[in-house]
């Protein structure tokens, strides 16, 4: 049987093929896009002529094709749709890439061509490329002699290894983690739908006729705001903040002692002080110390919020507030003081109705693109839907899929990645994903969401829209291929529309009635904003304080118990609260663990939303959704890519560097 992987896919925009694609043939086209990719390589490295532009950098940004098709497809299914077979081929193929990034970078012929590669009279993109390679050439250990660079190798190899191993974990974890309940009246204070989703979750995992909690990745569960039974809310938060620290064959912990000893070891290598110092210097953050400075002086105003809303809960509960209980008294504050009941609101967030009338409806206004949906083309699994977007003109833009539902076999979370990355270069247009994992209610019920599933749907639409409107030349700088701390941003940014009046009334229409959300409850839902945000800033802070601590360990200084450490690191930021967990800890903590991803970097999302907050402002100074400013935000800075610096992108649509204040407004911090 032939393999569809190897030859470019027949199907509109290059989307794969996944109906004709089996899972032997993903190892198949690795192993030989790997092999393929490493040939050119050395064609480049080994060419006769004298280095230039053409045969150096853009021979290697049109190298690796079967590679990236392979890998791009491989890698969706391993986070959204995963087999046995597929985690198996996942633990065996990630340290030949890491291997093979090696191989490229560590290539001294390669590099000395990069080297002497000539900018003077090149555009900026061009010029960008070759720094952009030769910053990764010394960031992946080409200054070191042949005894460091075998280290490092080794090094890289065994972090893919333990960062797979460690996101496995985790995976299974959440699954075996699920709260299983006997008896309908545990439930008690859940809609009719979230119990509905409960028994289908329990008969889809073999338990016909009970009850099951699934999880979701961060600590705190959506149920525990409206679970009555305070026993079953402390059994759920328990299951939740235990995963990964129990002891069995699922506790990660001494796989982070290892993660954490051997990225100090390779910053090190790298000349580095500390791995937080190797992954700032990546980013758009100055340095270090400008992040630490910044979450200092956010931490103390977050704590200070939180601990009045928990004297306000304290005072309704009756009893000792314990951390089971923030989520459900918190709850009722909402509902008493602002008149807003979370669960009085789903009735009026039906999925289908979100995306169309809510999420692209705000996108063609800002716009003009328009969503045309494509039954004749599948995704990897029934539940992924696919559109077309078009420009105004109808021209065709790329591809978006959504895959909404949780499974047992997609990882936690919420993300966007990319199958086929937008290239002028390689004549190719985007094709995006958005993955959320709602929970699927029983055949022919709505899909209802809460609050913060809203929010999801349109923060990943925004990293969905920064791929989609990518306009650049060299693939390396297309779509959200930006630093870690501003990939964000455009996410971000598009949570605003929806409160946006003219959004909101066109999407927030009650599933069986038609009738617009109450203007009422909206202006409550205004007047709540700032409800909650001491405890939402205080846990993410938290997280992100975590984060850093760890990756400013020297690898001498490994602790023996990671949660005695994880302890004390919150007690010395001053974010250490006994209601308050941190949103990830680090036995969950897949972010920073599961690959480098979010490593030492977890502190973009508060990063990003400086330039957000900052972002905002403008579109209400300039009139809010029109096509006059989404055309602006558009060709300034979600078109650019890391074509540039995105910094300068965000200056030549702002006119001037972000400022602090809107976000500290925002969060209540002033």
């Amino acid at each position: 049987m032939t393999n569809p992987l190897l030859t470019p896919s027949p199907l509109p925009f290059g989307l794969p093929p996944f109906a004709d694609i089996s899972e032997i043939h993903y190892g198949e086209a690795i192993r030989a896009g790997l092999a393929e990719h490493l040939e050119e390589i050395g064609e480049i490295a080994a060419n006769p002529e004298p280095p230039t532009f053409e045969n150096t950098a853009l021979a290697m940004e049109r190298s690796g094709a079967l590679l990236q098709r392979a890998a791009a497809s491989f890698f969706t299914l391993v986070s959204a749709h995963a087999s046995d077979a597929v985690r198996s081929l996942e633990t065996e193929v990630s340290p030949l890439f890491a291997a093979h990034q090696d191989a490229i970078y560590m290539n001294r012929e390669l590099f000395e061509r990069f080297n002497a590669l000539k900018t003077e009279g090149l555009d900026g993109e061009s010029a960008r490329l070759v720094q952009e390679y030769l910053k990764e050439f010394r960031e992946s250990g080409i200054q070191l002699d042949a005894a460091g660079q075998e280290r490092l190798r080794a090094v890289n190899a065994e972090l893919s290894r333990l960062g797979t191993e460690y996101g496995q974990r985790v995976k299974e974890g959440m699954k075996q983690s699920a709260l299983l309940l006997e008896d309908a009246g545990e439930l008690a204070g859940l809609s009719t739908d979230d119990i509905a989703s409960a028994a289908e979750a329990a008969r889809l995992a073999g338990h016909e006729g009970k009850f099951l909690l699934t999880l979701i990745l961060p600590s705190n569960q959506p149920a525990m705001s409206a679970l009555e039974n305070r026993p079953v809310r402390r059994r759920l938060y328990e299951a939740s903040v235990s995963r990964g620290s129990s002891g069995g064959s699922l506790d990660v912990l001494e796989l982070v002692k290892d993660l954490v000893r051997l990225r100090s070891e390779k910053a090190a290598l790298l000349g580095f002080g500390s791995y937080a110092e190797l992954t700032v210097d990546r980013q758009t953050a100055p340095d270090f110390e400008a992040v630490q400075s910044m979450m200092n002086r956010l931490a103390p105003a977050a704590v200070r919020n939180a601990d009045a809303e928990s004297a306000a809960l304290a005072e309704i509960a009756g009893h000792r507030l314990e951390a089971w209980d923030w989520a459900y008294y918190s709850a009722q504050v909402k509902k008493d003081r602002y008149s807003v009941d979370d669960r009085q609101l789903r009735p009026y967030f039906e999925l289908d109705r979100v995306l169309t009338d809510g999420v692209f409806f705000a996108a063609t206004t800002l716009y003009g693109i328009t969503f045309h949906e494509r039954n004749d083309l599948a995704g990897y699994h029934e539940d992924v839907r696919v559109w077309e977007v078009r420009n105004e003109d109808g021209s065709e833009l790329g591809l978006f899929l959504g895959d909404y539902y949780t499974r047992e076999s997609k990882r936690g979370g919420a993300w966007m990645n990319s199958l086929v990355e937008q290239s002028a270069l390689l004549g190719t247009k985007p094709v995006v994903i958005n993955n959320l994992n709602v929970s699927k209610p029983p055949a022919g019920e709505p899909t209802l969401l809460t609050l913060d599933e809203l929010r999801t749907a349109f923060h990943e639409f925004g990293h969905a829209l920064h791929g989609l409107f990518s306009s650049v030349t060299f693939p390396r700088f297309s779509g959200t291929s930006v630093p870690r701390d501003f990939v964000e941003y455009p996410s971000q940014v598009n949570e605003m529309w929806i409160m946006w009046p003219e959004v909101l009334a066109n999407y927030a229409r009650h599933h069986e009635t038609g009738e617009p959300l109450p203007l009422n409850v909206v202006e409550r839902l205004k007047d709540a904003e700032l409800w909650g945000e001491g405890f939402g800033t205080t846990e993410y802070l938290s997280a992100a304080l975590l984060d850093l601590a760890w990756h400013v360990l020297d690898a001498s200084d490994i602790p023996a118990d990671p949660l005695e450490f994880e302890a004390k690191a919150l007690v010395s930021a001053g974010v250490a609260h006994a209601l308050i967990p941190p949103r990830y800890r680090t036995g969950y903590f897949q972010h920073i663990f599961a690959g480098d991803g979010y490593a030492a970097g977890y502190y973009s999302y508060i990063w990003s939303e400086v330039l957000d907050a900052d972002t905002v402002e403008w579109f209400r100074e300039n009139g809010g959704l029109n096509r006059r400013n989404g055309e602006f935000f558009r060709s300034e800075l979600l078109a650019r890519g890391n074509s540039r610096d995105p910094l300068e992108s965000f200056r030549a649509f702002r006119g001037r560097d972000a400022q602090l204040e809107p976000l500290l407004k925002r969060r209540g911090l002033e």
